[in-house]
């Protein structure tokens, strides 16, 4: 049988992505050799448990395919202990707060409208704000975190866990001051680099590894791997608890979830072996020169821009204006996400800022000149509205 609807609508999907401009910062665009892993016969295959360990017979060699992964992602993260197999970023940072705190035990995260995730502590909403008592951390006007007020805070509520992370952050993160808050009160700390993961890799962004105790990433967005998510384990974790790689293990499985995607798996297998290329260190570069271009360019035309210093940037647009921004933007063909911007007066629903990001259409071979255009372009448009 043949799915003439459903075939029909992927190509109209196709074609969006190849005519339109991708600047929403968490896509991007994988290699073939991802796609073809990601839609192979290990679709078909159920392997509940890790390499050597399975529950179901037939895993030969899905357990060598999943053990390449590994090694290969340790190498390129530079992790002492790497599981592959959490669905996505929310599973993970679940199953690492699921593995090392207790219900209501204290967390400690960026808020959400500061460019926080759901995950890092949002109150009431994620799993990590129901169970858990949230106590978060802030911007400044200028949307940068203070990290005097940071460790106030910190030496005040004495969370059990602090998540080091952002969404839509334009700036270095200090993992050195991070790990000195942390160790002031012995928390565990966590760095979520799913945005940054590829410039950290890349070796354009400064690693956490030294000053975290785990580190927790999707595996798509500047990666350009497939949809998924991974846990490291570093030196000074396991110097903390020698048991943690475990404890994160069985946190994932049977903790959060069943049998793994060994499809998916495979495809980050292969993302991994692109990323350890100075190909993919180039195209990091590439990513930080592009988004300095656009903002600049922004700015030269009146408009507000925070940040860059990475792969993205919160753009002011009008207050409540976000959204509409966004639809007019796309009718023109360029494709963002409304975003909250610092302090944010308007609601998430109706915020006053756009997010952007380079990342895509840097794989499709832009470079500044086609940035530096693409602002001008974007200025008129959001002036005009």
């Amino acid at each position: 049988m043949i799915d003439k609807q459903i075939r029909d609508l992927i190509k109209k999907e196709e074609e969006r992505q190849q005519n339109l401009i991708h600047l929403i910062p968490s896509e991007n665009f994988v290699s073939d050799e991802v796609r073809m892993a990601l839609g192979s016969c290990l679709t078909n295959k159920y392997a509940e448990g890790y390499p050597g360990k399975r529950y179901y017979q037939g895993n030969e060699f899905v357990d060598q395919i999943e053990n390449l992964a590994i090694e290969r992602g340790k190498k390129v993260l530079k992790v002492e202990h790497l599981n592959v197999q959490p669905y996505s970023g929310s599973p993970a940072n679940s199953a690492v707060q699921m593995a090392l705190l207790e219900r209501d035990d204290k967390i400690c995260g960026l808020k959400l409208s500061a460019g926080g995730h759901l995950t890092h502590g949002h109150p009431k909403v994620s799993f990590s704000g129901k169970f858990f008592e949230s106590v978060q951390y802030d911007v400044e006007e200028d949307g940068r975190i203070d990290y005097d007020k940071l460790q106030k805070l910190v030496l005040e509520e004495k969370p059990k866990m602090i998540m080091a992370g952002t969404t839509a952050y334009p700036y270095i993160l200090d993992f050195k001051r991070f790990g000195e808050i942390a160790d002031s009160v012995g928390a565990w700390l966590v760095a979520d680099i799913s945005h940054i993961v590829g410039l950290v890799v890349g070796g354009v962004h400064p690693s956490p590894n030294e000053y975290v105790h785990i580190v927790t990433s999707t595996t798509h967005k500047s990666l350009r791997g497939p949809r998924g998510a991974i846990i490291g384990v570093t030196k000074k974790g396991l110097e903390k608890d020698p048991d943690l790689a475990k404890k994160i293990d069985k946190a994932v499985f049977p903790g959060m979830q069943g049998g793994p995607h060994e499809n998916q798996i495979a495809a980050l297998a292969v993302a991994f072996g692109e990323v350890d290329t100075q190909e993919f260190r180039d195209y990091a570069s590439q990513i930080i020169k592009n988004a300095k271009v656009l903002a600049e360019t922004l700015r030269r035309n009146g408009i507000k821009v925070f940040g860059t210093d990475n792969h993205l940037m919160v753009v002011e647009v009008g207050l409540e204006k976000g959204k509409e921004v966004a639809v007019k933007l796309e009718e023109e063909g360029i494709v963002v996400n409304a975003n909250t911007v610092p302090h944010e007066k308007g609601s998430p629903f109706r915020p006053s800022g756009i997010r952007i990001g380079t990342p895509a259409m840097t794989t499709r071979g832009w470079k500044e000149k086609e940035f530096e255009e693409l602002g001008n372009k974007m200025a008129g448009i959001i002036k005009g509205i």
